[in-house]
């Protein structure tokens, strides 16, 4: 049907269209027109302000940290490449070639894995932006060279374990891995890590960054020797008599012995299991130059693994003491020999302590001396029992002299004075659970006497005593207590680096590191002065 139309008159038809025209002008959805587009225009200028925010926040955020790569902490070598702002691979690269440089003079790494590392760090790009990123993804790292690395050998400084490959990874090294680190190579250790002087007819004697006139420490000489010259960021180490602490004094750096149990070992290349009084006073843990860096390092470390059945899933923070915390200050015995630097830096620590809100009183602590000897009866009658043959058969004459040192002072046992001895190790604990009570942390020195040379161990007997017995004793007792010890730099003397230890109740490795790092903020990262100094 065709469509109709009805047609207007011109002049009608155009006043029709006047009217609607005046008509639409006056609705309301013109009105709503204007206001859409003006607030269009105003969400697209907020818009581009808020982009330009979140451009600004980003590009804040991706800023890279000061310094060459070598120097940056391990938490800010994380933050940077979890940021975009740089790559694992830039940052392993870039480690890789500082430790080319500086590690010939220093011996400290004696298996180089770079090629490994740099392969690991392309790897972990690819996975940046993965929801699986562990805590130190892309960072560069070390590990001591007698715990199992799969494909590596454990040759514990032995020219004899030279071959001892490892068909596993150790759960130190598979808690790294699990966490995204880079691992740059194996540092050194004296022979069976038995010695406080990192040196062995394998690999040969490790430097002190700091000065070749004296020790690097030991047995994680290696270890402390790397991280201070910024080689890695973290590095591995265990503690049997000092192995951590030592060397941290030493290098000029932190770290913290845990509660033996904290932090899960085993070495699938071992023929047989380790004494059980040894695995009781041995703890693993991390050195790094920051107290911060020690404290991821204890975090990624310490996660569980089934292969160690003394293994405790103890969290790593507790509750805070109420008001001030209360801090000892170790009186020394009465028998031990301190240099006044040593006296000088544990009271500029009481001090930095002060300052940050702790109560410092210099107090007797229980019985350090009847503790350390506890430790020395009982490690070496075990290792002479059990160790003892086997280790004289492959071992040199350096580790002779240096072990003749260390069992001169310990009593021999019969099975009797074995078992007393075992009993007196619980009422030492005892007694140091119920000090806790009334100082929940412990200031103490690492050693008393300046640092010694790097052989000092093999200058005699009667040398090696004095050196655990005099200057080491409070760092050697703790073994024994199982109990945390953390231990930061206070000072230099004579251009050397001296630390302080800080010993608190079992499982508070966070009331250790705390106080630590109070005293960090007011001592500084002391490896930035050989940084200086060096450059």
């Amino acid at each position: 049907m065709a469509k109709t139309t009805v047609k207007r008159p011109a002049a009608k038809a155009a006043k029709s269209r006047k009217v609607k025209k005046t008509a639409a002008a006056k609705r309301p959805v013109a009105k709503s027109k204007v206001a859409k587009a003006k607030t269009a225009k105003s969400n697209a200028a907020k818009s581009k302000i808020s982009k330009a925010k979140s451009s600004f926040a980003a590009a804040a955020k991706a800023r890279l940290p000061k310094g060459p790569v070598w120097q940056w902490t391990a938490v800010e070598t994380a933050a940077a490449i979890g940021s975009g702002a740089v790559s694992a691979f830039e940052v392993t690269e870039a480690q890789v070639a500082h430790m080319q440089a500086v590690n010939p003079k220093l011996n400290a790494v004696v298996v180089d894995l770079s090629e490994q590392a740099l392969a690991a760090a392309r790897a972990a790009d690819k996975m940046r932006k993965s929801a699986d990123r562990g805590a130190l993804h892309g960072v560069p790292i070390t590990i001591k060279i007698n715990i199992d690395f799969e494909g590596q050998a454990n040759s514990n400084g032995v020219s004899a374990l030279a071959n001892l490959v490892a068909p596993s990874d150790s759960p130190v090294v598979r808690n790294f891995r699990k966490a995204g680190a880079i691992v740059l190579g194996l540092t050194n250790t004296p022979e069976f890590s038995f010695r406080a002087f990192t040196d062995n007819p394998l690999h040969g004697l490790t430097q002190n960054p700091w000065s070749p006139d004296i020790t690097c420490g030991g047995s994680s000489g290696g270890a402390g020797a790397a991280v201070a010259a910024g080689i890695g960021t973290i590095a591995h180490g265990n503690d049997i008599g000092g192995s951590l602490r030592w060397p941290a004094h030493c290098n000029g750096i932190a770290t913290i012995k845990p509660t033996q149990g904290r932090i899960p070992a085993f070495n699938e290349s071992a023929a047989v299991e380790r004494p059980l009084m040894a695995h009781l006073m041995s703890a693993q843990g991390p050195l790094a130059r920051s107290v911060a860096d020690v404290r991821l390092g204890l975090g990624v470390m310490s996660q569980r693994d089934p292969r160690d059945p003394w293994w405790v899933p103890a969290p790593l923070e507790g509750p805070k003491p109420k008001g001030p915390i209360k801090v000892a200050l170790a009186k020394m015995p009465d028998d031990m020999k301190v240099d006044p630097s040593v006296t000088a830096a544990l009271r500029q620590a009481a001090d930095h302590l002060e300052r940050a809100g702790y109560r410092v009183t210099e107090v007797e602590v229980p019985d350090i001396s009847g503790v350390w000897q506890t430790w020395c009866d009982i490690i070496a009658n075990e290792t002479m029992v059990l160790q003892e043959a086997k280790m004289l058969a492959v071992t040199s004459d350096d580790f002779h002299k240096a072990w003749a040192g260390i069992k001169a002072k310990a009593g021999t046992l019969d099975l009797a004075a074995w078992m007393n001895a075992t009993a007196a190790r619980s009422t030492h604990i005892r007694a140091w659970q119920m000090f806790f009570e009334d100082y929940p942390v412990v200031l103490a020195p690492t050693t008393v006497q300046p640092t010694p040379g790097p052989r000092a161990d093999v200058e005699s007997a009667e040398r090696i005593r004095k050196i655990f017995w005099n200057d080491l004793r409070f760092i050697s007792a703790i073994n024994v207590l199982g109990l945390p010890g953390a231990v930061v730099p206070v000072a230099l003397h004579d251009g050397k680096p001296i630390g302080v230890q800080l010993i608190a109740g079992r499982y508070r490795e966070d009331m250790a590191l705390d106080a630590a790092a109070a005293i960090e903020k007011r001592a500084g990262m002391l490896v930035r002065q050989l940084w200086t100094r060096e450059g």
